[in-house]
């Protein structure tokens, strides 16, 4: 493995970006390309309406340019690009529709999950024609049990919806998704070594650099948003990454905060729709945070760190206890 055309990826995907998104941010305020902040959300983000979104166009063209570059060219290098780009596809869709309707809301719930089982059939029938093994390894221990093919990719791609939509609801505080992604694919480049799967190893390496690129113009107070263009282009790449290098349940560690911020979610729902109760003052939960007078660098930079502690706890499960 390389180790220096690793970081040169990193670099060449963080100039790009940084190069890019000041040549999109101008374009996108001619264009009225602007946030729809919902009504119902913290009264603080209201101030936020109108900033450029669908910024996400930056970090995939930064990640495509790059990874076709570096990365070698084999079927996991497929599987990764389709689902990255494939997924970012969706969120440009969903973001096109909320800008030129002037709404919150995009395309249907209906429409998302067609597109998100449409990509993830792709990626299935590409790793089943590769001879994917359909064994899943229980991070830590030297044990894994094979579900065979009519179990497992079903699983995936239930574990594709999961994941991208948990990315999703990350992505609401400036900065927040772009530090949190940046610290995962870190972990998932390190990962993808061990697994000497290298096209995995060098898609976390683009991932690293156009996130971090993108986090220039992003961090508080953000001049662009990501929209869903970036935050499911993200996940689609991050669940993608997880598959190829055969860390699936890792990812519960690794992506920890991706996992909580969904929970939070689903607990929420649950907990209203059974009790007629909220358990956090607004969901996800790092809204929570913000209504319980945490300011929203403060926030940021909390789930930054845990995001790093996860990362590292999943390294280290991922070598061995």
């Amino acid at each position: 493995m390389d180790f220096q055309l690793l970081l040169l990826t990193i670099g060449v995907a963080f100039i790009l970006a940084v190069i890019s998104a000041p040549l999109l941010i101008p374009l996108l305020r001619r264009m009225k390309f602007g946030q729809q902040v919902r009504d119902d959300g913290p009264q603080s983000h209201l101030k936020k309406a109108g900033t450029p979104t669908m910024g996400g166009v930056v970090i995939l063209l930064a990640f495509t340019l790059t990874y076709i570059k570096f990365s070698p060219v084999d079927t996991d290098f497929y599987v990764l690009i389709v689902a990255t780009l494939g997924f970012g596809l969706i969120g440009f869709l969903d973001d096109y529709i909320k800008i030129v309707f002037r709404r919150s809301l995009g395309l249907t719930a209906r429409q998302k999950l067609f597109g998100q089982l449409l990509f993830s059939g792709i990626m299935c029938w590409l790793l089943i024609s590769n001879g994917h093994s359909t064994a899943i390894s229980v991070p830590g221990i030297d044990w894994s049990f094979d579900w065979g093919p009519w179990f497992y990719y079903p699983f995936i791609v239930i574990m594709m919806l999961a994941i991208s939509n948990a990315v999703n609801f990350t992505d609401g505080l400036d900065g927040l998704l772009s530090g949190v992604s940046a610290i995962a694919f870190g972990a998932y480049a390190i990962v993808a070594i061990q697994s000497t799967t290298f096209a995995a190893a060098f898609c976390a390496a683009a991932m690293i650099g156009a996130v971090l690129g993108f986090l220039v113009f992003n961090a508080h107070p953000a001049k662009v948003f990501m929209g869903d263009t970036g935050s499911l282009g993200i996940g689609g790449a991050i669940g993608a990454i997880a598959i190829v290098t055969k860390s699936e349940l890792l990812f519960l560690v690794v992506g920890g905060v991706f996992v909580i911020e969904m929970l939070s979610v689903v607990l929420q729902v649950a907990s209203f729709k059974t009790r007629g109760k909220r358990i956090f003052k607004m969901s996800p939960i790092h809204h929570h945070y913000e209504l319980s007078g945490w300011s929203e660098w403060r926030v940021v930079i909390t789930f930054w760190a845990v995001g790093l502690i996860l990362a590292g706890l999943g390294l280290y499960i991922n070598k061995g206890l």
